[in-house]
Protein backbone atom coordinates (compact mmCIF):
# COMPACT_ATOMS: atom_id res chain seq x y z
CA UNK A 1 0.00 0.00 0.00
CA UNK A 2 2.78 2.43 0.88
CA UNK A 3 4.53 1.66 -2.42
CA UNK A 4 1.44 2.73 -4.35
CA UNK A 5 1.15 5.91 -2.29
CA UNK A 6 4.82 6.68 -2.91
CA UNK A 7 4.34 6.09 -6.65
CA UNK A 8 1.30 8.36 -6.75
CA UNK A 9 3.34 11.13 -5.12
CA UNK A 10 6.64 10.69 -6.94
CA UNK A 11 5.32 10.15 -10.48
CA UNK A 12 3.67 13.59 -10.89
CA UNK A 13 6.55 15.33 -9.16
CA UNK A 14 9.04 13.64 -11.50
CA UNK A 15 6.93 14.47 -14.55
CA UNK A 16 6.65 18.14 -13.58
CA UNK A 17 10.38 18.36 -12.86
CA UNK A 18 11.30 16.87 -16.25
CA UNK A 19 8.82 19.07 -18.12
CA UNK A 20 10.11 22.22 -16.40
CA UNK A 21 13.74 21.32 -17.11
CA UNK A 22 13.05 20.65 -20.79
CA UNK A 23 10.87 23.78 -20.99
CA UNK A 24 13.67 25.94 -19.59
CA UNK A 25 16.19 24.44 -22.01
CA UNK A 26 13.90 24.89 -25.03
CA UNK A 27 10.47 26.49 -24.88
CA UNK A 28 7.05 25.78 -23.46
CA UNK A 29 5.62 25.20 -26.93
CA UNK A 30 8.31 22.64 -27.71
CA UNK A 31 7.41 20.72 -24.54
CA UNK A 32 3.69 20.80 -25.40
CA UNK A 33 4.42 19.62 -28.94
CA UNK A 34 6.76 16.90 -27.65
CA UNK A 35 4.14 15.57 -25.22
CA UNK A 36 1.43 15.57 -27.89
CA UNK A 37 3.60 13.92 -30.55
CA UNK A 38 4.86 11.24 -28.17
CA UNK A 39 1.27 10.46 -27.12
CA UNK A 40 -0.03 10.23 -30.68
CA UNK A 41 2.90 8.16 -31.98
CA UNK A 42 2.78 5.95 -28.90
CA UNK A 43 -0.94 5.29 -29.19
CA UNK A 44 -0.51 4.37 -32.87
CA UNK A 45 2.27 1.97 -31.90
CA UNK A 46 0.08 0.56 -29.10
CA UNK A 47 -2.68 -0.11 -31.62
CA UNK A 48 -0.27 -1.86 -34.00
CA UNK A 49 1.22 -4.00 -31.22
CA UNK A 50 -2.22 -4.76 -29.80
CA UNK A 51 -3.47 -6.02 -33.15
CA UNK A 52 -0.29 -8.09 -33.56
CA UNK A 53 -0.78 -9.68 -30.13
CA UNK A 54 -4.46 -10.39 -30.87
CA UNK A 55 -3.49 -12.16 -34.11
CA UNK A 56 -0.87 -14.27 -32.32
CA UNK A 57 -3.39 -15.05 -29.59
CA UNK A 58 -5.95 -16.17 -32.18
CA UNK A 59 -3.31 -18.32 -33.91
CA UNK A 60 -2.42 -20.00 -30.61
CA UNK A 61 -6.09 -20.63 -29.84
CA UNK A 62 -6.56 -22.12 -33.32
CA UNK A 63 -3.63 -24.46 -32.58
CA UNK A 64 -5.29 -25.54 -29.32
CA UNK A 65 -2.76 -23.75 -27.11
CA UNK A 66 -3.54 -21.59 -24.10
CA UNK A 67 -2.33 -18.06 -24.97
CA UNK A 68 -1.09 -17.13 -21.49
CA UNK A 69 1.88 -15.08 -22.64
CA UNK A 70 -0.21 -13.26 -25.24
CA UNK A 71 -2.79 -12.36 -22.58
CA UNK A 72 -0.04 -10.91 -20.42
CA UNK A 73 1.32 -9.04 -23.47
CA UNK A 74 -2.16 -7.60 -24.01
CA UNK A 75 -2.31 -6.36 -20.42
CA UNK A 76 1.14 -4.79 -20.73
CA UNK A 77 0.13 -3.04 -23.97
CA UNK A 78 -3.00 -1.75 -22.23
CA UNK A 79 -0.84 -0.42 -19.37
CA UNK A 80 1.41 1.25 -21.96
CA UNK A 81 -1.61 2.89 -23.62
CA UNK A 82 -2.80 4.24 -20.25
CA UNK A 83 0.70 5.59 -19.54
CA UNK A 84 0.69 7.32 -22.94
CA UNK A 85 -2.59 9.07 -22.16
CA UNK A 86 -1.11 10.55 -18.97
CA UNK A 87 0.63 13.81 -19.95
CA UNK A 88 4.36 13.62 -19.41
CA UNK A 89 7.57 12.33 -20.87
CA UNK A 90 8.68 9.93 -18.16
CA UNK A 91 5.47 7.90 -18.36
CA UNK A 92 5.73 8.01 -22.17
CA UNK A 93 9.26 6.60 -21.96
CA UNK A 94 8.06 3.70 -19.81
CA UNK A 95 5.15 3.16 -22.18
CA UNK A 96 7.42 3.02 -25.22
CA UNK A 97 9.58 0.44 -23.42
CA UNK A 98 6.49 -1.69 -22.77
CA UNK A 99 5.53 -1.48 -26.43
CA UNK A 100 8.83 -2.97 -27.59
CA UNK A 101 8.52 -6.78 -27.80
CA UNK A 102 11.99 -7.55 -26.32
CA UNK A 103 11.42 -5.29 -23.33
CA UNK A 104 7.90 -6.66 -22.92
CA UNK A 105 9.37 -10.19 -22.83
CA UNK A 106 11.67 -9.19 -19.98
CA UNK A 107 8.79 -7.59 -18.04
CA UNK A 108 6.58 -10.63 -18.73
CA UNK A 109 9.31 -12.96 -17.42
CA UNK A 110 9.72 -10.84 -14.27
CA UNK A 111 5.95 -10.82 -13.63
CA UNK A 112 5.74 -14.61 -14.03
CA UNK A 113 8.76 -15.03 -11.76
CA UNK A 114 7.11 -12.85 -9.09
CA UNK A 115 3.83 -14.77 -9.33
CA UNK A 116 5.64 -18.12 -9.02
CA UNK A 117 7.61 -16.87 -6.03
CA UNK A 118 4.44 -15.64 -4.32
CA UNK A 119 2.75 -18.96 -5.03
CA UNK A 120 5.66 -20.84 -3.46
CA UNK A 121 5.38 -18.69 -0.35
CA UNK A 122 1.66 -19.40 -0.17
CA UNK A 123 0.56 -15.85 -0.89
CA UNK A 124 -1.21 -16.77 -4.14
CA UNK A 125 -3.27 -19.87 -4.71
CA UNK A 126 -3.90 -21.15 -8.21
CA UNK A 127 -6.42 -23.85 -8.97
CA UNK A 128 -6.27 -26.15 -11.96
CA UNK A 129 -9.47 -26.13 -13.98
CA UNK A 130 -10.47 -27.92 -17.17
CA UNK A 131 -7.15 -29.76 -17.34
CA UNK A 132 -4.98 -26.67 -17.93
CA UNK A 133 -1.51 -26.98 -16.47
CA UNK A 134 1.09 -24.23 -15.90
CA UNK A 135 2.87 -23.19 -19.06
CA UNK A 136 6.67 -23.18 -18.80
CA UNK A 137 8.65 -21.18 -21.31
CA UNK A 138 12.27 -20.25 -21.58
CA UNK A 139 13.47 -17.06 -19.91
CA UNK A 140 14.84 -14.25 -22.07
CA UNK A 141 18.57 -14.56 -22.86
CA UNK A 142 20.83 -13.51 -20.02
CA UNK A 143 18.32 -14.17 -17.22
CA UNK A 144 18.93 -16.80 -14.55
CA UNK A 145 16.53 -19.76 -14.65
CA UNK A 146 13.60 -19.88 -12.27
CA UNK A 147 14.01 -22.06 -9.20
CA UNK A 148 11.80 -24.88 -10.52
CA UNK A 149 13.67 -24.90 -13.87
CA UNK A 150 16.98 -25.68 -12.17
CA UNK A 151 15.66 -29.05 -11.01
CA UNK A 152 14.91 -30.28 -14.54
Amino acid sequence: MWKLLLLLILAPVTEIYVLIRIGRATSVWFVVLLVLVSAVVGLMLAKIEGVRVLRRMQRELDEGKLPGDRLLDGVLILVAAVLLIIPGLVTDAFAFLLLLPPTRAVVRYFIKWRIRRRMERGRVRMYEQMGFRPIHDEPPPGFPPLEDEEDR
